[in-house]
């Protein structure tokens, strides 16, 4: 696990390191400062000059001043080597991220590892600080003020032996108990964030249904759990301070007391006053020092399982990769499923696909429909490799997908969704996610395949148009054409819709695939659709059932064929019908 958090520090290694000899530097200095002032005491009790007092003075402002030097450079290298860390690993986070399939995906959930580049990153933050500085500083402070103290005060020195063991093991019982529960609380971080993303998405469904009040209990629920365990976990903690400070101030009144009894009655021939008083500043820091690697403590104990976290995303391998010697080039449009079964876990007790064998000639127009859970959707995510089939192949161009490098396989399989995404930015921007090289013409040209020009063309700003987070500010068929056209402008061989123009009427559905037919003939059209309409004039259709397929054929054939077929165009022409009879 260090090893590989160690990975993430990188160009901050020197500051890391030079951290911890700036803070040696400066525990020195303040180790020596009681011990001149306990021979300056000294001095004066045997009735030194001024001389004397001005020489030490000026010696412990220099100690002073440069115990605060070496401070200051220590705290602005931590802050330097701790936020770059940070910055770091949730950099190697977010790329590694960007490498998993959807499977790695569904294993940590998209709240999870939210929750995992933030929290816990803050959390790992906090203990690379506390550990290159405090860490440093707390166990060199205790050892110099331990050795100092027993150089000036010797017996008395002895009462620390026992008060240092018994510290050490209070905090390893309070560590055992806690860590169960913050290793707990973490997980409920990731349900409460899964409830406040899940809640915001679907803001319109609450308030549709007037849950707002329900929503505010179940999330209440949720965060009084987690509020419940930390709460818990903080109470066992804090035993730590209270424990600690009766073993030392008991030291240091035990050092105190017979300390005062040897000043007097030894009158300074045992013990002189300057000693009791350097023993007293080293007792202090001593506390101070115990206090600090307790707070050390507490803080790595509640970033152990932060720590735990990030290196899972840190470790996870894609279990999608391109192979060596990978192809880089796709052929053409064809695409070949070979006894293609699927599932999406080994532990699926059933395929999602099974025993799917078909056959698509390059730039051919293919409908697909079928039910829902018909596995439509997974069919066509097995061609860009999104997910890799359980058994059989899936070919393009000729070709193993696997076979294929992964980046050249998917810019030359386009794939539109139904729920479909823009980004901050303007229209152009989100064009350019498409091919990045685009020129205003190659970008007039697909929006006006896309049917997307004409709404365009209304805005006051036109292509330089603000498209907000989402695409909150444009309707639902807007954006569906704006991503169609966007995945025309990477010029792919296969290019899927996926339900895509189920927001869009149907003469504006009926021009995309007419365009389509005549701008793009060479490449390979896929249209998943629920009506009928959409995929009537396509080559040939593909009828899905249950994960299976249960017809192929043009229209004409289908309606001969195909009881399921033939049952959703009767269903979906007499809902049209009824509705024209009621205008």
């Amino acid at each position: 696990m260090i090893k590989t958090l160690a990975r993430s520090i990188r160009e901050f290694k020197k500051t890391a390191i030079l951290t911890p000899i700036l803070v040696t530097v400066e525990v020195v200095l303040e180790c020596i400062i009681p011990f001149i002032i306990a021979n300056l005491v000294n001095k004066m009790q045997a009735g030194c000059g001024m001389d004397v007092i001005v020489r030490y003075g000026i010696q412990l402002v220099v100690m002073a001043v440069l115990s605060l030097v070496f401070g200051v450079a220590a705290g602005n290298t931590c802050a330097t080597a701790s936020t770059g860390f940070a910055r770091n690993l949730r950099k190697d986070m977010f790329y590694r991220i960007q490498d998993y399939s959807f499977e790695n995906i569904d294993k940590f959930s998209v709240s999870s590892l939210v929750t995992r580049m933030t929290t816990d990153v803050v959390n790992v933050q906090m203990s690379f600080m506390m550990i290159i500085r405090i860490a440093i500083r707390g166990p060199l402070m205790l050892i110099f003020s331990f050795v100092m103290g027993f150089a000036m005060g010797g017996r008395l020195a002895m009462i620390f032996l026992v008060t240092i063991p018994l510290l050490s093991i209070g905090l390893i019982l309070v560590i055992r108990k806690a860590t169960p529960i913050f290793r707990r609380v973490f997980r409920k971080y990731d349900a409460l964030n899964d409830s406040v993303q899940e809640n915001v998405q679907a803001m319109r469904v609450v308030k549709s249904y007037v849950r707002e009040e329900y929503e505010k209990k179940k999330f209440a629920a949720a965060a009084e759990d987690v509020c419940r365990d930390f709460t818990r976990a903080e109470r066992i903690m804090a035993l730590n301070n209270p424990m600690m400070q009766v073993c030392v101030y008991a030291g240091m009144a035990f050092v105190l007391s017979f300390g005062s009894y040897a000043v007097i009655t030894g009158q300074g021939m045992e013990i002189a006053v300057g000693q009791m008083s350097a023993i007293l500043t080293y007792s202090f820091q001593i506390l101070m020092s115990l206090m600090t690697v307790s707070m050390v403590f507490v803080m790595i104990t509640m970033s152990m399982e932060s720590a735990e976290r990030i290196v899972e995303v840190l470790t996870e391998k894609s279990n999608l990769t391109s192979p060596e010697g990978a192809v880089t080039e796709v052929k053409d449009g064809s695409i070949d499923f070979d006894g293609v079964s699927f599932k999406y876990s080994k532990k699926a007790e059933r395929m999602a696909l099974t025993g799917v064998d078909l056959h698509i000639r390059s730039g051919e127009v293919i409908g697909i429909l079928g039910g829902t859970g018909s596995s439509k959707s997974t069919l066509v995510q097995l061609i860009p490799r999104l997910y890799d089939v359980t058994e059989g192949c899936v070919k393009v161009g000729g070709v193993d997908v696997r076979r294929y490098d992964l980046e050249a396989l998917r810019n030359s399989v386009a794939v539109v969704l139904q729920k479909n995404v823009l980004f901050s930015g303007t229209i152009k921007d989100n064009l350019r996610w498409g091919n990045p090289d685009a020129t205003d013409e190659e970008m007039l040209e697909a929006c006006k395949l896309a049917q997307a020009d004409e709404f365009i063309q209304q805005f006051p700003l036109k292509y330089d148009t603000w498209i907000e987070q989402g695409g909150t500010n444009v309707s639902g068929g807007q954006k569906q054409r704006l991503c169609i056209a966007r995945a025309l402008l990477k010029k792919p061989k296969v290019l899927i819709l996926d339900d895509s123009t189920s927001a869009v009427d149907t003469r504006t559905d009926a021009l995309i695939r007419q365009g389509f037919r005549e701008f793009i003939p060479e490449t390979t059209k896929i249209i998943i659709a629920q009506r009928v309409a959409s995929v009537q004039d396509a080559d040939r259709i593909i009828v899905m059932d249950g994960g299976r397929i249960s017809a192929i054929g043009t229209h004409d054939e289908l309606m001969k064929t195909s009881e399921i077929y033939r049952e959703v165009y009767t269903t979906q022409n007499k809902a049209g019908d009824q509705d024209g009879e009621s205008k």
